[in-house]
């Protein structure tokens, strides 16, 4: 696993909502959990109206690519509650949502899927991204 992780940028309004999920006794000590927690101690806090269009947030559609298996994802980051895999909706908990997390269009960042099988999820595009839509509220 590549130990150089890439920058990432969250809305304060995520944060606050993450964190309140987080919080949950029910997740306190699940690996996902910790993990996102990590992630989010280590991200830039932006309000939701200055958050750059580029940045993978909560609910936004997210166009990636597994550089490993060469395998293209079109997934929205939800909340684990909104998660549905048939509608490609991603819980952020899941390893590939917490990777994705904050994230700019261009970045990569090396992943542990569950097994141990290795991800390399680059970002290649946002079709949707709730605060560049003007959706603060989302």
């Amino acid at each position: 696993m590549n130990v150089s992780l890439p920058p990432i940028t969250v809305s304060s309004r995520d944060l606050a909502r993450l964190e309140q999920l987080l919080d949950s006794p029910g997740l306190r000590h699940v690996p996902a959990a910790l993990a996102l927690g990590e992630e989010l101690q280590r991200a830039t806090v932006l309000p939701p109206e200055r958050m750059p269009a580029d940045v993978v947030t909560m609910n936004s559609t997210v166009l990636c690519v597994d550089e490993i298996s060469g395998e293209h994802h079109q997934v929205t980051l939800s909340y684990p509650r909104d998660a549905d895999v048939a509608a490609h909706r991603v819980s952020v908990l899941a390893p590939v949502g917490s990777a994705l997390l904050g994230l700019s269009v261009g970045s990569v960042i090396d992943w542990q899927a569950p097994g141990g099988r290795a991800l390399r999820v680059r970002v290649t595009g946002i079709r949707y991204q709730p605060e560049a839509a003007g959706d603060l509220n989302r």
